[in-house]
Parts: structure tokens; C-alpha cells; sequence
């Protein structure tokens, strides 16, 4: 194998590494926030709320994150509604994101320990004060593997975005294999980033959650 080609484009998988990351990011705060919301909705005691979100969920997961991606990007501007390239991205990865994400939440609420929410009423909270400052955080703590597994997958999903010509990893990847006629090398170095940056995001999580068990103990 020949990788002397790096020496020429390795500024092209630097930054479309560095727009791997920010995608990932923003994805990751959007999708986490929404997730929690739909969520907090599929539990609530209404109907409508309820019914709202669990028809959101199962069409987010029941349809390819391609096909997504093709009705934001090529579908909303025929009804008048335009996004650049890469915010057609970050929302469309964000919305696919928080479908999972809220099952995730919610599965982690729901094994919280009911006496924990009784607790917090007889000290008179409301569900609102119970939830952010009770239940929640505790919800966190239990999810945290879960959710980590899921921004690790958000990374790697985010390649789906060179689809719609968005210049992160995958793009230039391809860019460099046309540029160089080297099929098979160029791969193998986005797979290298991609793995760094998923094993360093995998290493920082397992951190977080020791400190976190380590500030239970005491």
C-alpha cells in the first residue's frame, strides 16, 4: 500500500475531520435537547403530548436516515423552506438523533425509583422542580453508557451528509481517492480518524462515569 499521498492531502482530512467533529457536536446539543423533550412529553399524562411524540419517534425510526436527509434537503424547498448545506445536515442528523435519544431518556426515567418523585412532592415540588432537580439527573447517571453509545454512532452517521456534498471526512475521503485513482487507501485512513475520534469519545466517557459513580459513593 501507498500512503504518499498524504503528504499532499492531509489538510483535506484534517478538515473534514474537523467538520466531522462539528457536526457531531451540535448534533449531540440539539438532538440531546429535543430527545429530552419528547421524553418528557411521551411520559406526560396528555393524550395529545403523548401521542405527539410517540408518532414522531416511530417514523424517525422506522425510516432510513438517507431518506431524511433527501426530504429536508430537496423536499422543504419545494414548499418554500431553504437551509444551507451544512445546517440541512445538522438538522437532519439532530432530528434523527433524538428519536433514539428520547427512548433512551425515558427508559432511564422510568428506572428511577418512584419513592424518588414521592420524596420530592411531600417536600413541595411541583413535577417540574421534581423532574429538573430529582429525577432527571439521576436519569442521567443510569443512561450515561447508552447515551454515550449514541453519540458515538452520531459520529460515524454523520458521513451520510457527503450525500448532499457537505466536506467532512467521508467527502474528502472520496475526493482524495478521485484525485489520486487510489481506491482503497484513502479509506483506511478516514476509518483511522474516525476511530480516533470515536475510541478518545468512548475513553472520556468512561471517565465521566467513574467520577460520576465515584461522587455517589461519597
Amino acid at each position: 500500500m501507498d500512503f504518499s499521498f498524504l503528504s499532499k492531502y492531509q489538510m483535506f482530512f484534517i478538515n473534514g475531520a474537523k467538520l466531522t467533529i462539528f457536526l457531531a457536536f451540535f448534533t449531540v446539543l440539539l438532538g440531546t435537547v429535543l430527545g429530552l423533550l419528547l421524553s418528557l412529553m411521551k411520559l406526560s399524562k396528555s393524550i395529545i403530548l403523548k401521542s405527539i411524540a410517540t408518532v414522531y419517534i416511530e417514523f424517525i425510526r422506522g425510516t432510513p436516515i438517507l431518506v431524511q436527509l433527501y426530504i429536508i434537503y430537496y423536499g422543504l424547498p419545494s414548499l418554500g423552506i431553504e437551509f444551507p448545506d451544512v445546517i440541512a445536515g445538522i438538522i437532519t442528523l439532530s432530528l434523527n438523533s433524538a428519536a433514539y435519544v428520547a427512548e433512551i431518556i425515558r427508559a432511564g426515567i422510568n428506572a428511577v425509583d418512584k419513592g424518588q418523585m414521592e420524596a420530592a412532592r411531600s417536600l413541595g415540588m411541583n413535577n417540574f422542580q421534581a423532574m429538573r432537580h430529582i429525577i432527571i439527573p439521576q436519569a442521567f447517571k443510569n443512561i450515561l453508557p447508552a447515551l454515550g453509545n449514541e453519540f458515538i454512532v452520531i459520529i460515524k452517521e454523520s458521513s451520510i451528509v457527503s450525500v448532499i456534498g457537505i466536506h467532512e471526512l467521508m467527502y474528502n475521503a472520496e475526493t482524495v481517492r478521485g484525485n489520486t485513482f487510489k481506491p482503497f487507501e484513502p479509506l483506511i485512513v478516514a476509518a483511522v480518524i474516525y476511530f480516533i475520534m470515536t475510541f478518545t469519545l468512548s475513553k472520556l466517557l468512561g471517565i465521566a462515569e467513574r467520577r460520576m459513580k465515584v461522587s455517589d459513593k461519597n
